[in-house]
């Protein structure tokens, strides 16, 4: 199979537990890139926070794309033009607000490319370091969410988010979409909107079939684009579900699992 377009997870698949590109992995998408594989980075991180990732590995000299906020925006890397753009309405953030007091965890969305929530806490800083953006703290977020934002995170210690996620997602179900990028952090965006079927919007465009999409990740907000391309891979760090959903298991993020899956399915 020739497949045309590899897609990518950034946190623990692409980079390294330091958040960094190993060289093995740089060095074997570049190589894809001069073949005219298209790299994609699919990951929950704002759309900011994936720049310097995408500029390393050179996306918009060879013309590729960036899914960020779990898909909810679709950009073109050499151009910067926004393609796709999914919203929550200020009325369905500020109801997601009296569910995360209800259910006593972390809150937090993105104004003005900074994070804003109600309290600062251990997840908050941590999704500032993996992002690159500040922490704007708030005595009233519902005042403060004034317009449509893009996503929503409830943040708390992940056997307590465990069971926010199984109970929101039946109360909530045909009205968002739900699901945990990390132990910590459980995700809100617009019904239907995950990395696959944004994924799927960007194949259509191109012109490339699913069957010529290889798809890699670790997490329960990859599953989507793992099941939809032609190619689903796991990390071998991922969780036992995603490994028995996808085709192939590769290496660790680690251990340049990334660099392993090119170099057997693209070189």
């Amino acid at each position: 199979m020739t497949y045309k377009m590899i897609v990518l997870d950034m946190d623990d698949t692409l980079l390294q537990d330091d958040h960094s590109i190993s060289e093995e992995n740089a060095a074997a998408l570049m190589k894809a890139q001069e073949k005219g594989v298209k790299v994609v980075l699919a990951s929950g991180r704002p759309t900011f926070g994936m720049w310097d990732a995408a500029n390393e590995l050179r996306l918009a000299d060879y013309g590729s794309y960036i899914l960020s906020y779990n898909g909810a925006n679709i950009f073109n890397a050499k151009t910067k033009e926004l393609l796709f753009e999914s919203t929550l309405s200020p009325e369905t953030v500020h109801h997601l607000y009296d569910l995360s007091r209800r259910e006593n965890v972390g809150i937090q969305t993105y104004v003005n490319e900074a994070i804003l929530t109600p309290e600062d806490n251990e997840f908050t800083q941590i999704e500032s370091t993996l992002t690159g953006l500040p922490v704007a703290l708030t005595d009233d977020f519902k005042q403060a969410v004034k317009e449509p934002v893009v996503k929503v995170l409830m943040l708390k210690e992940g056997s307590v988010l465990e069971k926010v996620e199984q109970k929101l997602k039946e109360e909530l179900a045909g009205t968002l979409s739900v699901y945990r990028s990390k132990p910590y952090f459980l995700e809100f965006t617009e019904h239907g909107v995950t990395k696959g079927t944004s994924l799927e919007q960007l194949a259509k465009k191109l012109e490339i079939d699913r069957s010529e999409i290889i798809a890699v990740g670790d997490s329960y907000n990859d599953l989507e684009m793992i099941k939809f391309a032609g190619l689903g891979v796991a990390m071998d760090n991922a969780p036992d579900d995603i490994k028995e959903a996808a085709d192939f298991v590769t290496r660790s993020n680690m251990e340049h699992g990334v660099a392993h899956v090119v170099e057997k399915y693209l070189l």
